[in-house]
Formats: C-alpha cells, sequence, structure tokens
C-alpha cells in the first residue's frame, strides 16, 4: 500500500470519527431532558392520561394513589410544553400546566375526586411525644353526605369502654379534615379502675355535635373494636394523612385505608 493511500485512509477515518462526535454533541446538547413526576391519587371511576406536547405516559393514572415519572425531550429553541391530563374514555381536561425548559424537574401533585382537582395536603411536622393526624373520609356505601365528628380515644378491653381523647369537628366528606394533635400513649400495662387491661387506640365516627354513631338509621351497625378509622401506632410520634373509604362485613361497618400520607 502506498504512503497516499494509506494518509487517505487516514484522513477518511479521522473525518467519520468527528462526524459522529458532532452528532452525540448534536444528541446531548440540542434535545434537552425534563424530568417530569405526576404524584397523587385518583378518586374517579375513569382513568387519566398524562400527555406532554404530543408526548404520552406509558401508564395511565389508575383509580387510587399514583406516582409516575416520565422524561420529555425539548426540540431545539424550544422553552416551554404543555402538560395535559385527561379523562381516558370521556377526554374531559382534569388538568393542564405550562412547563418551562429552565425551571428544571417538574413535580406534579394532586388529588382528583368528584370532578374536582384539589391540592395534595402538606403533613405536619413530626414532634416528639406527640401524634398528629388528618382524614378525608369517603361514604362509598351509606353516601352520608352531613358532617361527622372524627373522635380518637382509648379502647379498654376491660370493662369495653371507649374513652374520648380528642375529636376532630365538623368534618364533611370527600374533604380534607384539619390536623388533630394529641399525645402518645402506651397500650400495655395499663389499668382501668384498678383492673388490668390492654388498650386500643380507636377512630369513632359520630354525627357531628353528638355521641351518636352516624350510622345511626342506616342499615349498618357498629362493632366497638372492628369499626374504625385507621389509627398509627399509639406510643410513637407521628404525622400522618389518611384517606379512608366504607367496607362491611355482614352489614356491620367496616373501613378501607384508600392511602396514606
Amino acid at each position: 500500500m502506498t504512503y497516499a493511500k494509506i494518509f487517505t485512509l487516514i484522513a477518511g477515518v479521522m473525518l467519520l470519527t468527528t462526524a459522529a462526535c458532532n452528532k452525540k454533541t448534536d444528541f446531548l446538547y440540542k434535545g434537552e431532558m425534563l424530568p417530569i413526576t405526576v404524584k397523587g391519587y385518583n378518586g374517579g371511576s375513569e382513568d387519566l392520561e398524562v400527555k406532554v406536547d404530543t408526548f404520552k405516559f406509558k401508564y395511565n393514572l389508575n383509580s387510587g394513589n399514583f406516582n409516575q415519572s416520565e422524561a420529555y425531550t425539548f426540540r431545539e429553541n424550544q422553552h416551554t410544553v404543555k402538560l395535559t391530563i385527561s379523562g381516558q374514555e370521556t377526554g374531559k381536561i382534569v388538568l393542564e400546566k405550562e412547563l418551562k425548559k429552565e425551571e428544571g424537574k417538574a413535580v406534579i401533585s394532586f388529588f382528583y375526586m368528584n370532578g374536582q382537582v384539589m391540592n395534595m395536603p402538606q403533613k405536619e411536622a413530626k414532634e416528639d411525644g406527640k401524634i398528629k393526624i388528618s382524614y378525608l373520609f369517603m361514604p362509598t356505601l351509606t353516601h352520608y353526605s352531613e358532617p361527622v365528628d372524627i373522635v380518637l380515644g382509648k379502647y379498654y378491653f376491660t370493662p369495653k369502654v371507649f374513652e374520648e381523647i380528642t375529636r376532630i369537628k365538623n368534618v364533611k366528606p370527600n374533604e380534607f379534615s384539619e390536623t388533630v394533635t394529641l399525645s402518645t400513649f402506651p397500650t400495655t400495662g395499663q389499668q382501668y379502675n384498678g383492673q388490668n387491661t390492654p388498650v386500643l387506640f380507636k377512630a369513632y365516627i359520630y354525627k357531628a355535635g353528638t355521641n351518636e354513631y352516624y350510622t345511626q338509621g342506616t342499615a349498618y351497625s357498629w362493632h366497638p373494636t372492628s369499626s374504625s378509622a385507621p389509627t398509627p401506632a399509639a406510643p410513637n410520634p407521628s404525622s400522618t394523612i389518611y384517606i379512608f373509604s366504607e367496607s362491611e362485613i355482614d352489614r356491620s361497618i367496616r373501613f378501607n385505608k384508600n392511602l396514606e400520607l
């Protein structure tokens, strides 16, 4: 092989390498990736579809809690893009938001129920020796529509007595309640009227302003230990938001914990 041919071959390889590097540079720097996270709770009966411009999230937001992430690549000279969340079947727009490239990673957090979008509530800071709780109550069986009091207390097995500690007053169904704070307490080694007894941390639901179960007058009965809204561990400090709904066993009311934040 002559020196001229060798030189030509080396020059060709260098040109191809340079072109490949330029293409790689174009890919890395002309197409900027925007990480997008969508999280929250879908309380509707319809799956929700997420689109960013014409790009669609791989999975829909099913009923219940969701937390999905995708990445959108901006086109050259593109600085904003519209995110749309809509019903998969009806096409009804639930949420729209403009995302800006310069703002970086986007996190969209929302709660959807009864055709309305609400911001996901923020938990209060945990505090030593304290239990902080907020609720959203979904009466999916009784369809109870009046405000209720969610009453937090101790249930003593002996002599089967419920003792109120505090209550969250006038809680509207399908809306987040205010946060209530109470002190932690042990559930073992307790006494009631001098008798040793285990203690349960329970949350009863009364008609607002009364000590009458909200199920009074419905087809469902209340069980003193099994009918309770969700509660955290009584001895440990915590800050919790619960979304819960109704269920039943032989017409005795029960509750499902749909989401814990």
